[in-house]
């Protein structure tokens, strides 16, 4: 079971975790993520180390929140006019973050500190919403749309896959192609 504490907007606890969250991102830049430890985090966020194993366990449960943290997207999709723009601007976007450098190394950290899946399955969720903004818009548009499971199992799986196990030819042209493909498919 993860060991995420829950957290009240604007509460003492959310301070803390905004102060560590902080205190990784700035020593990751600093030291690299393989030297980091958790008594550098815990002095940088100004709490004692025993705060940090309480509320996270172990160093690789504390990059895994961070990382869900950054894997959130910040924005809504992008509203292009038509399902086929929206979705391959979305899955372009997509693609470039997750294969980036830092991306894979959050995607690593998201998955290595959370045995029990939880982390995963919330960046997924995050997918999920994001996909469910573009398909909303194209039914508000009368267009005919694929269900979220069919855009994920066709375009985010596939690019997930890829970025982990195959990143070669991961560009642009690749999630159009994997979009174009479902859409094709879809009429």
């Amino acid at each position: 079971m993860s060991r995420r504490p829950m957290v009240r907007p604007g509460g003492r606890s959310a301070r803390v975790q905004e102060a560590v969250h902080t205190a990784v991102r700035e020593l990751v830049a600093e030291v690299g993520r393989d030297a980091l430890t958790v008594p550098q985090v815990a002095t940088r966020a100004g709490v004692t180390p025993s705060t940090v194993y309480r509320r996270w366990g172990d160093l690789k449960e504390l990059l895994s929140d961070v990382a869900v943290e950054r894997l959130r997207p910040e924005t809504p999709p992008d509203d292009l006019g038509n399902l086929a723009a929206d979705l391959t601007a979305w899955a372009e976007e997509f693609l470039d973050e997750m294969s980036s450098p830092p991306g894979r190394a959050y995607i690593r950290d998201a998955l290595l500190g959370d045995p029990d899946g939880g982390n995963g399955g919330q960046c997924s969720a995050y997918a999920a919403e994001q996909i469910d903004v573009v398909l909303a818009r194209a039914t508000d548009r009368d267009e005919p749309v694929p269900d979220v499971e069919t855009v994920i199992d066709r375009v985010v799986a596939p690019m997930m896959y890829r970025i982990l196990f195959r990143p070669d030819g991961l560009d642009p042209a690749y999630a159009h192609r994997l979009v174009t493909g479902l859409l094709t498919e879809q009429t």
